[in-house]
């Protein structure tokens, strides 16, 4: 029980890390009805972008952040008109195979330009840790708590109250009648999916200077951002926080109160998937799109 308040400041750190990494996949899907497996690529782009952006010209991640998440929306776009776009009216199985496709592609590019071996952003917070009464903050989970709050404040701000962000919403819930009404569908699919992989490069370069970085990096992450959705509810972006949570304080509270839980608790996310399809298949929250 002495252990309950590191636990529980663990937990609340990795759950905003988590939400950062699974939102752009849940906005993606809400409004394309596309679950996008190259996510996970777009985080281990973000994370070798904030990398040599430290290395070569000795810029801060955080400082590269701006920079990266504009890069981001762009090559976001830019795959979405010109691979994505073919395929939103296509069988679910060509979508999978595509983004699939574009994973691999990536995923073999970073190889041979960056090789295999593992990097880490090293700055000089990465390590530093100070003590909140009895419970130890390390400041690289906190300064990535802290941008992911922020982003996902802003992603939900700009859904709720910008005029874009309502014309989103409104194609998200039904297509045809956002056409009618007016609004370039077309257009909202491009940004949205801009979007997604803007915030799947910003979760990369808040990892560069916590996680090992590698060609590798983005399946694992695919796979909890996959968990994290289907936990809330597929297409919701409340669910998803709510999912988020789960799935950190989960991981967590295993790693602390389990046998060998640190080996057990990369295994949640799987058992989590089985659990919530089994209870309860359209997530905690509820399935806000139809698939």
């Amino acid at each position: 029980m002495d252990l309950l308040p590191q636990v529980f400041s663990d937990a609340l750190l990795l759950a905003g890390l988590y939400t950062l990494m699974a939102v752009g996949l849940s906005l993606g899907f809400g409004v394309l009805r596309i679950i996008n497996f190259a996510q996970g690529e777009m985080i281990m782009l973000g994370a070798y972008g904030a990398f040599w952006g430290l290395t070569l010209l000795g810029v801060d991640p955080i400082i590269s952040l701006p920079v990266l998440v504009v890069a981001g929306f762009a090559l976001g776009w830019l795959i979405f008109r010109g691979f994505v776009a073919k395929v939103l009216d296509a069988p679910h199985i060509n979508q999978i195979l595509l983004t699939f496709g574009l994973a691999l592609a990536i995923q073999h590019i970073a190889i041979i330009l960056w090789s295999g071996n593992a990097r880490s952003a090293t700055t000089a917070y990465a390590t530093e840790s100070a003590f909140v009464g009895d419970v130890l903050v390390v400041y690289s989970r906190l300064i990535a708590f802290a941008i992911a709050t922020i982003m996902v404040v802003a992603l939900i701000a700009w859904l709720r109250w910008s005029e874009t962000g309502r014309a989103t919403r409104a194609v998200a819930e039904n297509r045809a009648a956002a056409a009618l009404m007016g609004i370039d569908v077309d257009r909202i699919y491009a940004m949205s999916f801009g979007v997604s992989c803007a915030l799947s490069v910003a979760t990369g370069v808040v990892v560069s200077f916590i996680l090992t970085i590698t060609p590798f990096m983005g399946f694992p992450m695919l796979i909890k951002s996959i968990a994290i959705v289907i936990l809330g509810g597929l297409g919701s972006i409340a669910g998803t926080v709510i999912g988020a949570f789960v799935l950190a304080f989960s991981e967590t509270f295993v790693s602390y109160y389990v046998p060998d839980g640190a080996g057990w608790a990369e295994g949640i996310a799987f058992l989590l998937i089985i659990g919530i399809l089994i209870l309860r298949p359209r997530g905690i929250l509820g399935q806000t799109v139809e698939t």
